[in-house]
């Protein structure tokens, strides 16, 4: 008897095993009687964090891509110059800079490949940035790598571009694999801006910049790119976990690299598998599991405040600083997740850093209050390039509309050191008397959250290891 109860127990686990595997929808996770998955709030939120760098950078590359208005290519496989800095109509992204000139390709790799030709570049600060859905940045080309010197040939593709595989191309100086069909490319110029004859060298520059596909590099005719369709991006990333995570997922799958031996590619493919959501997949509304999206988006929601509140803990913020913006297999998920709500397509540490100021008593900011920031000559930021100081709306990450177009504090938007060297720096609906312009950033004295981020370009990686962001007064 024992005997055919053992055998009993193994044939069961047998057969439970078999019905559990991932290969079939209906055996991978249960539904309920209305055919939605049924999941844990702990499940969620784990698909949640480990979804935000996707749909945060599918909602960033596709507004810079697709929206009919502001800063947007209008299109795939199109740039966007920009020979003036950002203002408070800027709404592709959040937490943008005033300090540097964005200029911005959108490309459609799956094709051919695509090469940019530059020239020399007169600024002390350059870097080329390139990131797809998965939100790992690789800075190909920058001025702290002694880049920009000289002009230089670069082409981008994937291991899915139809008419280029990696092969020595005559006239290319360097080859980059992407690891996402659908990727944007951010060059950063730093551009005087308060030196006018270097200022339009720097533009002319960036005029004569050129982007091309393979085909007409190589004096054949561009070919047409294939049609697609996308899945509706969101005003907020909320909005797609709550309206159509798993159309946006499948497609991003099937346009993404993944290594199933890296743990980050695993996890977030585990995650998805139950769902029905796999790379190569077509996803069809009918047939596909559905999710409870308004729990997902209230969850996204929860998770982006818990995020933007690490901001105002300069002991969790000086842990992770050092862990933003890095290539594949150098990111984990917290750092990851950071970066994605706060501010997505940054630079790793080599290139900038973004340490926040906070108050002295570590209380949220807010335009009800007007604040001071001090620095004395020897506290200020430690940057081999440049920095700035730039304020922003808590709830979006925007400039805070003014007519005086003033966002930011620092060598391009403008700055006027004290006697000493050192700067006082006023955050005031109204600007104080006897504070020079330069040293003014405007609020709307309203109730609103207010952030304000340092910029530190090129930083003196051994000194910020002392260093210490300044604090902001309440006045």
């Amino acid at each position: 008897m024992k005997t055919i109860k053992t055998l009993f127990v193994f044939l069961l686990a047998i057969t439970m095993l078999c019905c559990n595997t991932t290969t079939g929808k209906k055996a991978t996770i249960e539904t309920d009687e209305n055919g939605f998955a049924v999941l844990t709030d702990e499940q969620i939120e784990n698909i949640v964090k480990r979804s935000y760098q996707y749909v945060a950078m599918y909602n960033v590359n596709n507004k810079f891509a697709l929206a009919e208005t502001g800063m947007t290519t209008r299109g795939y496989n199109k740039g966007l110059k920009n020979t003036k800095l950002l203002d408070h109509t800027v709404k592709a992204i959040a937490r943008p800079n005033n300090d540097v000139l964005y200029q911005t390709a959108m490309l459609d790799l799956r094709k051919d490949a695509a090469v940019f030709q530059f020239p020399a570049m007169d600024s002390k600060y350059v870097s080329l940035m390139a990131t797809g859905y998965d939100h790992y940045v690789n800075v190909p080309l920058s001025t702290t790598s002694g880049d920009f010197k000289e002009p230089i040939t670069v082409l981008f593709y994937t291991q899915r571009t139809e008419n280029y595989k990696g092969e020595p191309i005559e006239g290319i100086d360097q080859t980059f694999e992407m690891t996402g069909d659908f990727i944007s490319l951010v060059l950063r110029v730093m551009p005087h801006a308060n030196e006018p004859e270097k200022y339009q060298r720097i533009v002319d520059q960036i005029n004569s910049i050129k982007g091309l596909s393979l085909a007409e590099f190589t004096g054949k005719e561009k070919l047409a790119d294939d049609p697609v369709v996308f899945p509706e991006y969101g005003a907020s990333d909320a909005d797609i976990f709550a309206n159509n995570l798993l159309e946006v997922m499948q497609f991003v799958f099937n346009h993404t690299t993944f290594d199933v031996n890296n743990e980050f590619d695993k996890a977030i493919l585990d995650a998805y598998k139950p769902l029905g959501v796999e790379p190569g997949k077509t996803y069809q509304p009918g047939e596909a599991i559905k999710i409870d999206g308004k729990k997902f988006g209230e969850i996204s929601v929860k998770i982006k405040n818990e995020e933007l509140a690490k901001m105002n803990n300069p002991e969790m913020t000086k842990e992770l600083l050092p862990k933003l913006f890095q290539t594949k297999g150098n990111m984990t998920l917290e750092p990851m997740l950071l970066q994605s709500v706060v501010g997505p397509i940054g630079l790793p540490i080599k290139e900038a850093t973004y340490p926040p100021v906070v108050t002295m008593d570590g209380s949220p900011m807010n335009a009800q209050n007007d604040y001071v920031i001090q620095m004395t000559k020897e506290e200020l930021p430690p940057a081999n390039a440049f920095w700035s100081l730039t304020l922003y709306d808590t709830e979006n990450g925007f400039f805070i509309p003014n007519d005086y177009k003033k966002y930011s504090v620092g060598e391009n938007a403008g700055m006027k050191p004290d006697a000493d060297g050192g700067l006082k720096i006023y955050v005031s609906a109204v600007k104080p008397k006897g504070v020079p312009a330069e040293n003014w950033l405007p609020i709307n004295r309203k109730d609103e959250g207010i952030d304000i981020i340092l910029r530190i370009y090129a930083p003196d990686l051994d000194k910020m290891k002392t260093w210490k962001a300044p604090k902001a007064l309440k006045l």
